[in-house]
């Protein structure tokens, strides 16, 4: 579970733009993936009390504990995406998407010496060029009929050139939509120029036949063939459609990663797209920090206008500079994340060249034992993939960097709102004591430490009261404390200063306020121990309402009211509720342990093994109890003389 999520800030994050969201579990499962036109209002519908919506989905929303998302150019690339982020992770509410449904294709067969354009949902290593996967199969056929007839593409099974002259041509040459090279009517040359110009329409360059269908609705329209002006339009919707620009997938099915870097000061995050099988199916990140010889360089920092002015460098010349800086943290990225990488894809592809690159290329190929190629690309569908992955560096980057804003606002600057309502000058490390016991028995305490606003429970300790009978927490507190001040006395004298500073001893640290679950009573307590031992340590209480919810502090006597809405008084109900669970918890080990003791521990001669053979043979102490001598031996593991002790333990009056 990712403990530093906060489901309300990170809604007000959320992009108004397509994409896909992931829904985590607590154990960090994936329970759902889906896609959204609006990331901001799709995600946002889930946190919003929904009639009607189903038990299911309301069983599913109740166990999200966090969420994350990748951002899309369009509503297409993330139906694609969401499609291969599902079969590879298979989510457990994802059960109408589990059908491995698979997305049509446009086939030009290069391979052969007459190509042909077709329908296929198969993509196979045959030679043959693929583009899509497309969201509309009527869309792609509407477009492959089009082809057809603008470029006079065949579409018969016949092998050419081996069959040219075999059989009469076929019905498309009568009508005019073929030029008949099975007849060799058609130079080879001639045929291969007009799939040349198909293969560019596929590869995107589609507007001069939209100008085209576009100025033959026109003229229909105006010849008032509203029929055909209306069959151009929908053939253009069509064309538009299936050659929209996805990346989602790549028909060569080869495996590729895709980088890209965000840069803001001294902090950078690369973002990695995982593409298998031609297939995008995850994404990672890492956080860099930037050196400070880098960072001076970088335009926008103090050192680098300082270093613009000294040096008389221009805007260009800084822009070289932040691209030589993107260079060098994407190489030693590259040199970092590979190196210890199990897997290595056939291509990587870079944002832009990077330091070294011809001999990572060297290396890296070696490390697989094929060739790896680092790959810049400039224009196509690898561009914008690269350029998606940028965008979504971005979204990380700035993302971390409000988290870390919050995170510091929620720990740090509430240490110091503490710090503040009290008039003490710095806060760092502070304690806390709680007492937990039954009416007296297996009484406990616990001590908490908190450092920097984060509960540190490397540092946590608990103790069993030794000196106090029944229930009374004032003398229980007055143990536990001088117990670990005493500690920490005796360890500063035994251990160097080095050893303490580098967190060698929990106890040789002293906190720089003492919080106690409780007010006056509790405060005075801990005070008077302080004093005692000669310790100028501050204690203040945490004091509650009638309804045991926090209310403020209490310090030197007086009840310091705390905002409820600020950090500070967040922090301090978090301290007081982790010091109250620390010692409930261990309460119950201690009180768990003694119940799990049998009347059977009394019996000398009745071990453990004894114990648990006859517990299983009776079942029950009553059971035992109303055995005879004879029943009790034929028990495993025991004899007639155990036995007998056993009878005797239960009827004191009998005689041997």
């Amino acid at each position: 579970m990712n403990p530093d999520f906060d489901l309300q800030e990170e809604l007000k994050k959320l992009p108004s733009k397509p994409g896909v969201y992931i829904m985590h579990g607590r154990k960090d499962e994936i329970l759902y993936v889906g896609k959204a036109v609006n990331l901001n209002r799709r995600v946002h519908q889930y946190f919003v009390r929904k009639i009607g919506r189903g038990p299911k989905i309301e069983h599913m929303v109740s166990r999200i504990a966090w969420f994350e998302y990748i951002v899309t150019d369009s509503e297409l690339e993330a139906l694609v995406l969401e499609n291969n982020l599902i079969k590879e992770n298979r989510p457990k509410y994802n059960t109408l998407l589990k059908d491995d449904k698979t997305y049509p294709y446009i086939k030009v067969t290069v391979q052969e010496d007459y190509p042909r354009v077709l329908f296929t949902r198969k993509i196979r290593k045959d030679g043959a060029r693929y583009f899509g996967p497309f969201k509309s199969a009527f869309a792609v056929k509407e477009t492959i009929e089009l082809l057809r007839k603008l470029y006079l593409v065949r579409d018969c099974t016949r092998s050419l050139p081996r069959d040219i002259g075999l059989e009469r041509p076929c019905l498309n040459y009568q009508i005019g939509q073929c030029e008949a090279p099975c007849q060799g009517k058609i130079t080879k040359e001639a045929y291969q120029a007009n799939i040349e110009k198909a293969l560019r329409f596929l590869a995107g360059n589609y507007r001069p036949v939209i100008r085209t269908l576009e100025e033959r609705m026109k003229a229909a329209s105006e010849e008032m063939d509203y029929e055909t002006a209306a069959k151009m339009r929908d053939l253009m919707q069509h064309v538009i459609s299936v050659t929209q620009k996805q990346k989602m997938e790549n028909a060569d099915g080869e495996d590729r990663d895709v980088l890209a870097l965000a840069m803001d000061g001294t902090d950078a995050v690369v973002q990695v797209f995982y593409v298998r099988g031609g297939k995008l199916i995850g994404r990672d990140h890492s956080f860099l920090r930037i050196g400070e010889e880098d960072a001076a360089l970088l335009p926008g920092t103090d050192e680098a206008a300082n270093a613009a002015n000294l040096e008389g460098t221009g805007e260009e010349e800084r822009g070289l500079a932040e691209t030589s800086v993107r260079a060098r943290l994407l190489s030693t990225f590259v040199r970092q994340f590979y190196a210890s990488a199990v897997f290595l894809p056939k291509e990587i592809l870079l944002e832009q060249p990077i330091e070294d690159q011809e001999l990572i290329e060297e290396w890296l190929s070696a490390k697989r034992g094929s060739h790896i190629a680092l790959r810049t690309p400039q224009r196509g569908t690898y561009s914008r993939l690269v350029h998606m992955a940028q965008e979504n560096a971005d979204l990380v980057l700035r993302m971390d960097k409000e988290r870390a804003r919050l995170e510091e606002g929620r720990t740090i600057g509430a240490m110091q709102e503490i710090a503040s309502a009290l008039g003490l000058g710095h806060l760092t490390r502070v304690e806390a004591y709680d007492i937990s016991n039954t009416s007296g028995v297996e009484s406990v305490g616990s001590m908490v430490v908190f450092e920097r606003g984060k509960p540190k429970r490397s540092d946590y300790r608990k103790f069993r009261i030794r000196t106090v009978e029944g229930p009374n927490d004032y003398a229980s507190l007055k143990e536990v404390i001088s117990r670990r001040l005493l500690h920490g006395i005796e360890e500063e004298k035994n251990l160097k200063e080095s050893q303490l500073l580098a967190g060698d001893s929990s106890f040789g640290v002293f906190p720089d306020l003492i919080m106690m679950d409780g007010g006056r009573g509790q405060v005075h307590v801990a005070e008077e121990v302080c004093s005692r031992l000669g310790l100028a340590i501050p204690v203040c209480g945490m004091v509650k309402d009638d309804y045991h919810r926090t209310r403020g502090l209490y310090y030197r006597d007086v009840e310091i009211p705390i905002d409820p809405s600020s950090e500070g008084f967040k922090l301090i109900t978090r301290v007081q509720d982790e010091a109250h669970r620390f010692a409930i918890e261990f309460h119950r080990s201690l009180r768990g342990k003694a119940q799990t003791r049998s009347l059977l521990d009394d019996i000398e001669g009745i071990g453990p093994a004894r114990r648990k053979a006859l517990l299983r043979s009776f079942g029950s102490l009553e059971a035992i109890r109303d055995a005879d001598i004879e029943h009790l031996a034929h028990a495993p593991s025991m004899n007639t003389a155990s036995a007998r002790k056993v009878y005797e333990f239960f009827h004191p009056s009998s005689t041997k």
